[in-house]
């Protein structure tokens, strides 16, 4: 089976929509992925995500199931330096992160009294629950640290949703604590993850990134990634740094 976490558009946050430039960049994935053998499309319930699936969906001529537990994983925590004020979880600064290695064990990572405080573990208990849900659906069933094939296919997923709630999915796939990814990886917007199974042994199934944040397609018109993705690779320069 074949996964593919589809990040929405160039975003305009204030009106949960897509900016022009979001626009365009979905009309060049439609170009992508509508082709495509798709078993099944789903999308978060988020303008911005919605929006973004739309030209795929009119060019392929299929329909998602909109699914309230890909909207974005923006559980309000209280971040160190910022008293007060409630951010995503992956929107911490490193010099505060890195205090606290537990944050990055699998086991130990939602122990950490910011998460407590909000119970981050069980929001993402509940996603993780709906999305193993569809992969049961589909024939893989966790079992352990791997999953247990009731129906082997080749079946393609696609997912329309958003970059913290893919690093969730992610890190249940890949066994390890979501801070590793939301700290570690960028995911601009539109881009494209593929994670396929590895089924080595019959039975038994792994899954495996073979592309993380793929842009191709904008690459291929000539079309600029939007940075909304990253924050300043160098202090100063005019990016983000906040």
């Amino acid at each position: 089976m074949r996964l593919l976490l589809i990040r929405h558009g160039d975003p305009n946050y204030e009106i949960d929509g897509l900016t022009e430039t979001g626009k365009r960049e979905s009309a060049l994935l439609a170009e992508r992925i509508a082709p495509m053998d798709i078993a099944e499309y789903y999308v978060s319930t988020m303008g911005r995500a919605l929006e973004t699936a739309r030209p795929t969906l009119e060019l392929a001529g299929r329909t998602a199931k909109e699914c309230g537990w890909l909207r974005e994983f923006s559980v309000g925590v209280h971040r160190p330096d910022c008293s007060g004020l409630s951010h995503v979880p992956w929107d911490w600064l490193p010099q505060d992160w890195s205090k606290s290695p537990a944050l990055l064990d699998r086991e130990r990572w939602f122990e950490h009294p910011i998460f407590v405080e909000q119970d981050v573990k069980g929001a993402y208990d509940a996603v993780i629950a709906a999305f193993e849900a569809v992969l049961a659906e589909h024939g893989y069933v966790r079992d352990g640290l791997c999953y247990r094939v009731e129906r082997q296919n080749s079946d393609t997923l696609a997912f329309f949703c958003h970059f913290g709630v893919s690093c969730v999915l992610m890190s249940r796939l890949m066994n390890v604590s979501p801070m590793v990814l939301w700290h570690g990886m960028a995911m601009a917007p539109t881009s494209v993850t593929t994670i396929y199974t590895e089924e080595r042994r019959p039975g038994i199934a792994s899954f495996r990134a073979a592309a993380i944040g793929d842009i191709s397609h904008l690459y291929a018109h000539r079309q600029e990634p939007s940075f909304s993705a990253r924050f300043c690779e160098v202090y100063g320069n005019g990016d983000r740094i906040d």
